[in-house]
């Protein structure tokens, strides 16, 4: 077994490759961004000395649930900034998603809202606790938005949610976003 920081190691690759740059590991993602899981792990074999278990490991213990692996093919659940359709039905959000952001970004974010930046949606969490986490990986300090789903889509706003349970929208305009209180640190 991989140590865990060779896993880590793994993870960052494989998100990178996944989600950002497949060609520059000489992969060509499907409209979808499947690639088969053949191609990606002898790409893994040339850069690091694991074993397909390893790789596995990687996918199936990664606490994020970053990558599907689905008839021997794999993606990255969400987070793309190259060209993908995840093929995701609208879904009814929970009443309440959060999101964790730097207390830097708090003053644009009130201005104009939660953007998708270069990624293909906003990330959304459903619950405190895993926007802390992603919060906490922020440089300086941080705060947990909470963000009234309910009534953004019942205003008509759309939601998905990915294989790996984060909830995705294109935006969330400022007047559905609200400091939860205690949070910021």
């Amino acid at each position: 077994m991989a140590s865990t920081k060779l896993q880590t190691e793994i993870s960052k690759f494989m998100s990178y490759v996944l989600r950002h740059a497949p060609h520059e590991a000489g992969l060509v993602l499907d409209s979808e961004g499947w690639v088969s899981f053949d191609d990606l792990k002898k790409v893994i074999f040339d850069r690091f000395d694991v074993t397909e278990a390893d790789i596995l490991e990687v996918v199936e213990s990664n606490s994020k649930k970053r990558f599907t692996l689905l008839d021997h093919r794999i993606r990255a659940a969400q987070g793309h900034s190259v060209t993908v359709d995840l093929a995701l039905s609208p879904a009814m959000p929970p009443s309440r998603l959060f999101h964790g952001t730097s207390l830097e970004s708090w003053p644009a974010i009130q201005n104009s809202g939660l953007t998708k930046m270069q990624r293909h949606h906003v990330h959304l969490s459903p619950d405190v606790e895993t926007a802390k986490i992603v919060a906490t990986r922020r440089k300086g300090g941080y705060i947990i938005l909470e963000i009234d789903a309910a009534r953004m889509h019942a205003e008509g706003h759309s939601f998905f949610v990915s294989d790996n349970g984060v909830w995705l929208t294109d935006h969330v305009p400022s007047l559905y976003l609200s400091p939860l209180s205690g949070t910021a640190s």
